[in-house]
């Protein structure tokens, strides 16, 4: 199973969930994350986010933002999107509608969640990213829970 993670620049959101999720699952899965625009490319996550991660014994300091890929629709089985308008522009990306249908808004997978985003810290605070942090935690455990049955 190949997962990646989507936010708007890749510095914060998806770079999080990308590490926690990695912390949650076996070696064997491929976790990854990327933007929907390349503002940030080849920069280290934001160091808020660096920080936040660390505090729960979890490493993104060696990740790079990316730019979103047409190969990441090959290589990846499933696509979360971290808010609306990121899962719009990735599934604009999706050539037919095998491609779409890995496309989904990273916290429906908590069932109760239809539309609801994560929302982008970048303009806050440690506390916000806190928050953002226990959001992806959740969100996470349920792609795990889900993928494990």
């Amino acid at each position: 199973m190949k997962i990646l993670m989507v936010c708007l620049g890749n510095i914060c959101r998806s770079p999080l969930a990308e590490g926690i999720m990695k912390a949650k699952l076996p070696d064997h899965y491929v976790v990854d994350s990327a933007g929907t625009i390349s503002m940030h490319e080849g920069e280290h996550p934001d160091k808020r986010a660096i920080k936040t991660a660390f505090n729960h014994h979890i490493d993104i300091s060696q990740q790079r933002s990316r730019p979103i890929t047409r190969k990441d629709f090959e290589t990846f089985d499933k696509i979360y999107c971290m808010d609306i308008n990121v899962c719009e522009e990735v599934i604009s990306k999706a050539k037919n509608e095998e491609e779409r249908q890995k496309v989904s808004l990273f916290l429906e997978e908590l069932g109760d969640y239809k539309n609801v985003e994560v929302p982008d810290p970048y303009w806050g605070d440690m506390t916000d990213f806190e928050k953002v942090f226990q959001l992806l935690d959740k969100g996470c455990d349920a792609i795990r829970n889900q993928i494990s049955k």
